[in-house]
């Protein structure tokens, strides 16, 4: 297994995951001052956000129903946990956007490689008190 992401495993067939990106970033204001540069204030942790890009060979490996169970996380709107494939846990994410790529497409009209990028965005646990449950009780 190179990586889980809630219920979805990535692993060499048929879900490869051949890229990974990681930004993040912290928060800081800034404290104007007259005569020098203005001193910046931490407030805390910024985005934290991850692209996971796949490649499937559905022909060969099958795995459109990975594709699908990643739309399914997607649209429930809930962070599911985010884990290599050595056991280490990198956090709750929510799933922002899944976009699929089909290219060479065969006689069924499904590509023979079709690839896959999936945005990812730091949340907490469920029941942590979250950012996503706080708006959520706010909407």
């Amino acid at each position: 297994m190179l990586a889980q992401l809630g219920s979805t495993q990535f692993e060499i067939a048929p879900l490869n995951m051949h890229e990974l990106s990681h930004d993040a970033g912290s928060d800081y204001v800034e404290k104007p001052v007259v005569g020098r540069r203005p001193p910046l204030e931490f407030v805390g942790e910024g985005t934290d956000t991850r692209r996971i890009s796949c490649r499937l060979f559905p022909e060969r490996f099958g795995g459109l129903s990975s594709v699908e169970g990643l739309q399914k996380q997607r649209a429930s709107g809930k962070a599911v946990p985010f884990m290599r494939g050595d056991g280490r846990a990198l956090g709750w994410y929510a799933i922002e956007s899944v976009s699929v790529k089909d290219t060479y497409i065969g006689p069924h009209g499904v590509g023979r490689v079709v690839e896959v990028e999936i945005d990812l965005i730091r949340g907490d646990a469920a029941g942590g008190g979250s950012v996503f449950s706080i708006i959520s009780g706010l909407i």
